[in-house]
């Protein structure tokens, strides 16, 4: 059938109402945000967010209400889609942008698709990787991992992939998403070494859409974290911390996923070959109570 680009959509939204379907790659995906409220009579109020890219830029794409359940776990980092019958809306202003792995990829900001049931009932199909062509075009997923010894010279609120072995985890904690309110955000500390460095990375991981990643982070796996994000507090200590579009993989999960490919990735399991398991078993802790980051040792520091 007959395709347009999310170049030509920008430039054509506005004078038409039925769109040629589009073939995109994800290259990210955010948690999945519960908007329900009980007032709001809703069957399933669900929202996710994705940054599709084809040949021409990289657009925002959102995914609504029962379409979540139903395709939100299939649509993953690296898929490719084939769409049809989607809707295009302004683009809402306030949401989060993951920083995107190719720094010289064009962003159409101000519009995004939206995959609804109805009003249009969209159609969506995923190409497997064995069916997608060369000449579509399309961008490979690219990540901007750092190794722990370059951490320390990367500036607050820079965003980073990283990977590394675990050496400690510890155990589920909870903070009030605000004052007084009854939502809380769950989250865990862990240390992850990747030879590098002396220090190890200190990972603020909060719970995203992959529960069963979450639970089974333990020592001695393999971490991967994507779109992290630095931060430098005021003793100058410096750990990582989740963002909206973060996605976690540990041991088992690794297989067929875009950053198997990339340099540091590939370096670091050349690492691991060269070290004894029992030496690092010896090193590893979990569970236990974890104040981080540590408080000065006067108030004068404050």
């Amino acid at each position: 059938s007959k395709l347009t680009n999310l170049g030509h959509l920008e430039m054509t939204w506005r004078s038409k109402v039925r769109f040629h379907p589009l073939l995109v790659r994800i290259l990210h995906k955010s948690r999945l945000r519960y908007y329900g409220k009980p007032e709001k009579k809703m069957d399933m109020p669900y929202q996710a967010y994705f940054e599709v890219a084809d040949g021409s830029g990289m657009m925002s794409m959102v995914l609504w209400n029962s379409l979540c359940p139903e395709w939100y776990h299939s649509m993953k980092v690296g898929t490719v889609l084939l769409l049809d019958k989607y809707a295009i809306k302004t683009s809402f202003p306030f949401k989060t942008h993951p920083t995107p792995g190719d720094s010289q990829m064009k962003r159409f900001a101000t519009i995004e698709i939206s995959l609804n049931v109805r009003d249009p009932p969209t159609e969506i199909s995923i190409i497997p990787e064995e069916m997608v062509k060369p000449e579509w075009g399309l961008p490979d997923v690219k990540y901007r991992f750092i190794t722990r010894s370059e951490l320390d010279d990367l500036p607050n609120n820079h965003s980073c992939d990283v990977i590394g072995l675990v050496t400690f985890v510890g155990r589920a904690e909870r903070a009030r998403k605000r004052e007084h309110s009854e939502d809380f955000w769950l989250y865990r500390w862990a240390h992850a070494v990747d030879g590098t460095s002396d220090q190890p990375f200190i990972l603020e991981l909060f719970a995203t859409s992959q529960p069963d990643v979450f639970e089974h982070i333990h020592p001695m796996t393999y971490l991967v974290c994507t779109q992290m994000r630095v931060i430098q507090d005021l003793n100058r200590t410096v750990y990582l911390t989740t963002s909206n579009e973060s996605q976690i993989f540990i041991t088992g999960w690794h297989k067929g996923q875009p950053y198997t490919k990339d340099a540091k990735v590939k370096n670091f399991i050349q690492w691991t070959k060269s070290q004894s398991e029992a030496d690092q078993i010896k090193k590893t802790v979990i569970g236990g109570y974890y104040p981080f980051p540590r408080p000065p040792d006067s108030f004068l520091k404050y």
